[in-house]
């Protein structure tokens, strides 16, 4: 039972509760004995993308016609659930199913999609999506990448940073300038494939607070020759609105993943003041931690009502961005508050790396930064005020 005893989200179904189950035996089985070792590393084992592909649990949303296993973002929302309610977050999975995979269903050709999904499925491909510059983040339209056509090709210049899997992806999404005069007009994207792509180099595996065993690195892009077919859509200068049209679903996932680590962190803190004795007595008898976890339960079933009410109106086709904007601040900041609470109630011990409170508390706070900073969130939602 989980520790919110919240009703039944309408998204759900008997299958999606299936796969519930079997994405966290998997992700128990074959991640959680191996992610010490995936954090000293830097990075988790190529070889869990292809089991992770042969289980099921890659591209659950894309068409069976293409690989996939045809389901809905509610079987993607619970893979995505399942691994961060176990503790293995930093498997980047999520953003390659739900983020990568969904701009070549939703804008790739024929042709793209049948060339590159069943790879995405099976795991023989890795994802990433190449936005964020080391000039900044947030403001796409001023991406300093360029592609300049020539002939059947494009030649892709510029750098990236911060991006997500990106010292063992080998398809990324690259966001690029094809018309540098334009503006968010001129924002184009390109489905690249970069094993043996001359003139593509990685930077190194950047030193992160938290999230250690996801590799985030720089790219590098030197007049890097890709055939014209990579350019998604059917012209130059589409990227812009197809990005803003995918991003309300990448935010949501980032609520998602935030709730379920408050969930995990409410979990392991009881269990851990139920056993604790301090003066005598258990502390979860003394009224101070029975009130503070009073009060993170309260809010934590608020922010998994909503969660799932946004989940719901997705599903619909009527998430708006500024909903999934709210839904990507206030429960990543609420992420952060209960998870301190939290580890304030461990006393030293929620100090200590050993205790799962204390990954949590340094693997939260970067979902405050990316998929748009919180403060870009409330810009975002200020625009309907």
């Amino acid at each position: 039972m989980s520790v919110l005893n919240v009703s039944k989200p309408s998204w759900t179904s008997e299958d999606v509760e299936q796969l519930a189950e079997s994405a966290r035996r998997f992700f128990e089985r074959e991640c959680l004995p191996h992610y010490e070792q995936w954090e000293a590393q830097g990075c988790v084992d190529r070889a869990v993308w292809r089991k992770a592909g042969a289980a099921g649990l890659l591209c659950a949303s894309v068409p069976e016609d293409y690989g996939g296993a045809g389901g809905s973002f509610a079987h993607e929302a619970t893979i995505s659930h399942a691994a961060h309610l176990v503790g293995v977050e930093g498997f980047g999975l999520s953003l390659h199913n739900a983020i990568v995979a969904p701009y070549l269903v939703a804008f790739g050709s024929e042709e793209q999609k049948r060339a590159w999904l069943p790879r995405l499925a099976n795991g023989e491909l890795i994802g990433a999506i190449a936005m964020t510059e080391p000039s900044g983040g947030s403001d796409l339209q001023a991406v300093k990448t360029t592609a300049r056509r020539d002939g059947n090709h494009y030649v892709l210049t510029g750098q990236k940073t911060f991006i997500t899997n990106g010292q063992l992806a080998n398809f990324i999404i690259v966001v690029a300038k094809t018309d540098s005069s334009l503006g968010a007009k001129g924002v184009s994207l390109f489905a690249v494939e970069t094993d043996g792509l001359e003139g593509f180099t990685r930077g190194r595996n950047l030193d992160k607070i938290g999230l250690k065993a996801n590799d985030t690195s720089e790219l590098f892009f030197d007049n890097a020759r890709v055939p014209a077919s990579a350019l998604i859509g059917v012209e130059e200068g589409q990227g812009f609105a197809m990005l803003m049209q995918q991003l309300p679903q990448e935010r949501l996932l980032v609520a998602l993943g935030a709730m379920a680590r408050i969930e995990r962190a409410l979990t392991v803190t009881i269990d851990y003041v139920k056993q604790r004795k301090a003066f005598g007595q258990r502390l979860i008898d003394f009224q101070n931690t029975q009130f503070e976890l009073a009060e993170c339960k309260t809010e934590a079933t608020i922010a998994r009502v909503f969660v799932d009410h946004c989940i719901g109106r997705h599903m619909d086709g009527g998430i708006d961005t500024a909903t999934a904007s709210m839904a990507k601040y206030w429960v990543t900041d609420l992420q952060c508050r209960i998870i301190d609470r939290c580890l304030q109630l461990h006393g030293g011990y929620g100090y200590m790396n050993e205790y799962p409170i204390a990954r949590m508390f340094r693997d939260a706070r970067v979902e405050r930064i990316y998929a748009g900073a919180n403060e870009i969130m409330k810009v975002v939602i200020a625009r309907t005020l």
